[in-house]
């Protein structure tokens, strides 16, 4: 199965913190699936850290090396990504979140997150 990964699920999992769900490990741990880190991510969490707000600098730096040695895959974001995102009702105000949901509409895949505010969206959300 493809899973597209939540911000805050990818820095749970290299911070091995708790606060993920069992059914994520479970998710993150089966070699079967093929798990998608967007590219929001990447740039949600550079801007976080930019503005004092994370510190994860040390992961930042080196985020596609990191991701790819977790064995996760880079997803793109597209135009139709982006006209999608710009698109959705706005039931959720954070702009790297409806992106996310936008490429999980799209490429027709779950989304791994604790955020309850994607199940107002048509997209599957595993927690």
């Amino acid at each position: 199965m493809n899973i597209l990964l939540d911000s805050h699920t990818l820095i749970w999992w290299f911070d091995g913190d708790s606060l993920l769900s069992r059914p994520a490990k479970l998710v993150m741990q089966n070699p079967r699936n093929t798990i998608l880190v967007s590219a929001a991510t990447a740039w949600e969490l550079a801007i976080k850290v930019n503005l004092g707000k994370l510190n994860l600098l040390p992961l930042i730096i080196d985020f596609g090396k990191q991701v790819a040695e977790e064995g996760f895959i880079e997803q793109p974001i597209t135009f139709e990504h982006a006209t999608r995102a710009g698109l959705l009702p706005m039931h959720h105000h954070d702009p790297f979140d409806r992106l996310i949901v936008a490429q999980a509409q799209l490429l027709n895949v779950p989304i791994l997150s604790a955020d309850k505010l994607f199940d107002a969206y048509d997209v599957r959300r595993i927690w």
